[in-house]
């Protein structure tokens, strides 16, 4: 019985020769996502900046954003963010930090339900005081150096270190532009934001080492023919695959980010964004690395862009 194929077998599509553009414009959006953070910043949800959220839903007909704007003000918590959530009766409330202590953030919450328990439900209350908002920076920021770290580790010991610097060097591309994306969009970054950093992590890795065990079976496969052209044929080898996994990813997490609701929306489309960005360094960015980094052809020191007489040319 033959397995379907999306790709045909004899595809001898030239990735490499397209390292010269990719290569240089991943730099720029790099450093222009490093500008952006700094420039712009990111929308950091109540998880890292602490204070209290409360979404609450009308018990008859729709709710007035306007008016729980001004009796929320009217409490004395200093300002209040107040938008639609869901459907038309429901609403959600953001304040900031009150003090330094917790009680004082609980007293908060006393007070917004004496003022609108009559006429709205409240179904879903978080306070973070600023302790704890502190203590979840630092542990999503630990979270995300030591998972890198493991992956240097791993494909140190699992391949080469050319092979372990170039996965991490495209860990990091796809890592920069996912905060670029935060950036730009203005998605809420808060916990599921980090969990979702550390998926791509995941998913940008699995990528990259399907791609890299290729290459390194077909570099000792063809021990005659130039590195940019083992790369080739590793990679069309594995497209019909990459392509494959992406799409049913994409799919899933499509309907994710369309049925999911508000309270999944940044980890759902930062996951889309992630999945194309893995997609594209394993092949762009992970590979071609491995041409700069001098990955050895037969494990005999025959390396680097030479083009032996008997290389053939992978077509464009």
């Amino acid at each position: 019985m033959r397995l379907l194929r999306y790709i045909p077998d004899d595809t001898k599509f030239g990735f490499m020769q397209y390292r010269r553009i990719s290569f240089p414009l991943s730099a720029v959006l790099s450093v222009l996502t490093i500008v952006l953070f700094f420039a712009v910043g990111m929308n950091f949800g109540i998880d890292f900046r602490g204070g209290t959220l409360i979404e609450m839903q009308a018990r008859n007909g729709v709710a007035d954003p306007g008016s729980i704007r001004q009796t929320a003000g009217g409490l004395g918590f200093g300002d209040v963010e107040v938008q639609t959530f869901g459907g038309p009766d429901e609403v959600l409330m953001r304040f900031g930090l009150q003090g330094d202590s917790e009680q004082a953030q609980q007293s908060l919450v006393s007070a917004v339900r004496g003022a609108f328990e009559a006429d709205y439900e409240f179904r879903r209350v978080e306070v973070v005081g600023p302790r704890v908002s502190g203590e979840l920076v630092q542990s999503g920021t630990l979270g995300v150096v030591v998972a890198v770290l493991g992956v240097l580790i791993y494909l140190w010991f699992r391949f080469e270190w050319q092979f372990a610097v170039g996965a991490v060097i495209a860990t990091l591309h796809d890592l920069v532009l996912t905060i670029g994306f935060f950036s730009i969009t203005q998605l809420e970054f808060n916990m599921t934001s980090i969990a979702a950093i550390l998926t791509i992590v995941g998913y940008s890795l699995n990528d990259t080492v399907v791609v890299y065990d290729r290459i390194r079976e077909m570099l000792r496969k063809y021990k005659r023919l130039s590195l940019p052209d083992i790369i080739d044929i590793a990679i069309n080898s594995t497209l019909s695959r990459t392509i494959m996994t992406a799409t049913t990813t994409f799919l899933a997490l499509l309907a994710l980010a369309v049925f999911g609701g508000a309270v999944i929306e940044s980890f759902s489309l930062a996951m889309i964004f992630g999945v194309v960005m893995g997609t594209y360094s394993s092949i762009f960015i992970a590979a071609p690395v491995l041409i700069y980094l001098g990955a050895k052809v037969g494990g005999e020191g025959e390396a680097g862009e030479k083009t032996q007489a008997s290389a053939p040319q992978a077509a464009p």
